[in-house]
C-alpha cells in the first residue's frame, strides 16, 4: 500500500508512521512537485501512481474523490483525518489499515479517522 500525504497534512503523523514502520511507502505532495496544485490534480496524480491520499481536507477532497468514482476514473482511496484527532490514535489506525486491508479494499473508498 502506497500513500500520498496532502500538502497540509500533519508531518508529526508522517514521522510517527515512519517510526512505527520504516518500510511504509509514503511521500508528500511537496516531494513530487504538486505544492499549490488543486485537489483534482492531486487526486489524478495519486490515481496514476496508485497512492492512497492522506488528508485533513474534508471540505473539498471528498467531493472531487467521489466525482472521480462517478466518472469511472481510478481513485485508489482517500483517508480523511480529523484535525483534532489524537496523533497516536491516527497513527495506530493507519497502521491497522495498512496491516489489515488490501489496496483493492480501499479503491473508490473514503475512510474517516480516527476509526
Amino acid at each position: 500500500m502506497k500513500f500520498l500525504a496532502d500538502e497540509n497534512f500533519d508531518n508529526t503523523i508522517i514521522r510517527g508512521l515512519i517510526r512505527r514502520n520504516s518500510n511504509i511507502d509514503i511521500i508528500r505532495v511537496q516531494d513530487v512537485g504538486l505544492s499549490g496544485k488543486d485537489d483534482p490534480t492531486i487526486l489524478a496524480w495519486a490515481a496514476r501512481e496508485n497512492r492512497i491520499l492522506l488528508t485533513h481536507d474534508v471540505a473539498t477532497i471528498t467531493r472531487y474523490a467521489y466525482e472521480r468514482v462517478v466518472a469511472s476514473q481510478p481513485m485508489p482511496g482517500v483517508i480523511e483525518i480529523s484535525l483534532d484527532a489524537a496523533v497516536g490514535k491516527v497513527i495506530e489506525d493507519i497502521i491497522l489499515l495498512l496491516e489489515c486491508s488490501s489496496e483493492s479494499e480501499l479503491e473508490g473508498q473514503i475512510q474517516y479517522l480516527p476509526l
